[in-house]
């Protein structure tokens, strides 16, 4: 399920971006003012939101679930720690 979850968000996130280029070339090429670049544009935000939603339900049901940095416990001999700092 988690596999299948990341493969979801990498596609919609390329999807965005291919949704943002074409954005941009509609706004830079066309000379008809056609809405083709709202549109564009439109789509980018709407998947923006669903991913938003996605990541925050696959959160609640325990899919997947934050981490921060992984600091090293044990550190290399003759480092300072933060609190000892590099006072003179």
């Amino acid at each position: 399920m988690v596999y299948l979850l990341k493969i979801v968000i990498v596609l919609i996130l390329l999807i965005i971006i291919g949704s943002l280029g074409s954005g941009l070339f509609f706004l830079l090429k066309d000379k008809e003012r056609s809405p083709r670049a709202i549109k564009a544009l439109t789509l980018r935000i709407g998947l923006s939101l669903a991913l938003f939603v996605l990541l925050l339900i696959a959160f609640e049901r325990g899919w997947i679930r934050p981490h921060g940095l992984r600091l090293n416990s044990n550190p290399p001999p003759g480092a300072t720690t933060s609190a000892e700092g590099n006072l003179p």
